[in-house]
């Protein structure tokens, strides 16, 4: 980043707008761009560790309770979503994604070649609200390559490890 940009990235960003109220923790993005001219446009992004390309109700979840009934990107009318997928294939994820949402997954028209897919939806949008309806959600499969360790291994075995 040059410094010039027009937004700022940030991680775990809270959403104070949908919170519950003034006492309940409001919800979190893992990362988010927020426009510096009015800190209330962020384009949040939501990150999942998907087992296979099979395990994808987390992801699921985030898209169909939280972006579109507006809990998440109120004022957004786009937000990403990212798989880091550590065993199956990005295609499979994303037929299991069109198929659980349910959701017709569009090639990005800039980055036909990367795992990279788009739906637009119809948000909810709560009773006397204003935000955007339309809804379009960027997801893009992140491919995690190399073993995968078979055992769980403890934060206190490593270090009793390392002790030696």
């Amino acid at each position: 980043m040059t410094g010039f940009e027009p937004f700022d990235v940030q991680h775990e960003v809270p959403e104070f707008e949908t919170s519950y109220s003034n006492q309940a923790q409001p919800p979190s993005y893992d990362i988010a761009f927020i426009l510096i001219a009015d800190e209330t446009i962020i384009f949040p992004l939501e990150a999942k560790v998907l087992r296979t390309d099979k395990y994808i109700s987390k992801y699921i979840n985030e898209i169909n309770s939280n972006f579109l009934t507006c809990r998440y990107a109120p004022f957004s009318s786009e937000a990403g979503m990212l798989a880091y997928l550590l065993k199956g294939d990005p295609k499979e994820a994303f037929d299991n994604i069109a198929k659980s949402v349910p959701c017709l997954l569009a090639d990005h028209v800039d980055f036909p070649n990367r795992d990279h897919k788009t739906s637009d939806h119809q948000r909810i949008v709560p009773a006397g609200e204003d935000y955007p309806s339309n809804f379009r959600c960027h997801h893009l499969v992140l491919k995690i390559l190399g073993e995968q360790p078979t055992e769980k291994v403890t934060a206190k075995e490593t270090i009793h490890e390392t002790d030696r």
